[in-house]
């Protein structure tokens, strides 16, 4: 019977995150050691090019991760998944790089049991990796997987070539400060060449104003069901640009611009707090229906 609900969950699922919750339908918590590693690390086992990286808590995010616009996270059988899963890392890349998605999940994976359920599915077939080793692709959904007792990794494509999940070439660095910044939240994300996209928010909330912004990272933390906290952090070449953009968003908000529209709250609802070259704004309560909107500003680009 275990086999064969195996066999039934890796079949025709076209959905990144349905398969690696898959995974660990058998795992345990996450070992503290692994919470240690997540603090310190430095360079994620993904690849370079992405806009956008986020690292998750499945356990304290869980209420986020289903605000997601993935029709498939709301299947029973998913969320139940989704009670085993501990931390993981993610890449999404622009539609131009013709990849989709890289994830990286840490725990205790059922190997033996996922790669007997590959081997009968004739959906999927073995790659041999440019680095070395091999993963498990299929032409179907687009996906690439590869799992051993401690990691599972995959990543999804919008061609017709597989994506080597194994070969990332160095991987990908976490930008100075991130680790810190982000601390014990439930979800984090930084992006990559933020500036066009800041740009047009403030633009969007009646600020036409351009920044050198070379990072921005943001925090979400649920407070109680329905109910999330969110800080933004915009980090600058030097403190003199954070100062002089601390003094545009008061500005702004001296002319009643907090209520105009969701971006403008966002940068304006409470006092912003410099530090050097950082500068961090923090959101009054969100509701489900803005950390949607909020998904959609920074994760669309």
């Amino acid at each position: 019977m275990k086999k064969n609900k195996y066999l039934n969950i890796l079949i025709f699922h076209s959905s990144l995150l349905i398969l690696i919750v898959s995974f660990l339908l058998s795992c345990q918590t996450m070992p503290k050691a692994q919470d240690t590693f997540l603090e310190d690390i430095k360079i994620l086992p993904l690849g370079s090019g992405a806009s956008a990286y986020i690292f998750a808590n499945a356990q304290k995010a869980r209420d986020i991760l289903e605000l997601l616009p993935l029709e498939e996270l709301k299947d029973p059988q998913t969320k139940q998944m989704m009670d085993r899963t501990g931390y993981f890392v993610a890449a999404l890349f622009p539609p131009e790089t013709g990849k989709r998605f890289q994830l990286a999940a840490w725990g205790n994976y059922p190997n033996v049991q996922a790669g007997f359920a590959f081997t009968f599915d004739k959906n999927w077939k073995k790659q041999r990796s440019q680095a070395g080793g091999s993963y498990w692709y299929s032409s179907v959904s687009g996906l690439s997987l590869s799992i051993d007792s401690k990691k599972a990794l995959a990543a999804s494509s919008l061609t017709a070539q597989p994506f080597d999940l194994l070969d990332n070439k160095g991987g990908a660095q976490v930008p100075e400060g991130f680790n810190e910044f982000r601390g014990n939240a439930d979800l984090s994300c930084w992006l990559v060449n933020p500036g066009d996209t800041i740009t047009r928010m403030l633009s969007e909330a009646g600020l036409p104003i351009r920044f050198p912004v070379l990072q921005l990272f943001f925090n979400l933390i649920t407070v109680s069901p329905g109910r999330y906290e969110a800080v933004i952090r915009l980090q600058f070449d030097n403190p003199t640009q954070a100062r002089g953009m601390a003094a545009v968003i008061n500005l702004a908000s001296s002319f009643g611009l907090a209520g105009s529209n969701f971006i403008a709250s966002l940068f304006i609802s409470n006092p912003s707090s410099q530090s050097e070259n950082n500068l961090d704004f923090f959101t009054n309560i969100l509701s489900d229906q803005e950390i949607i909107t909020l998904f959609n500003l920074f994760l669309s680009v």
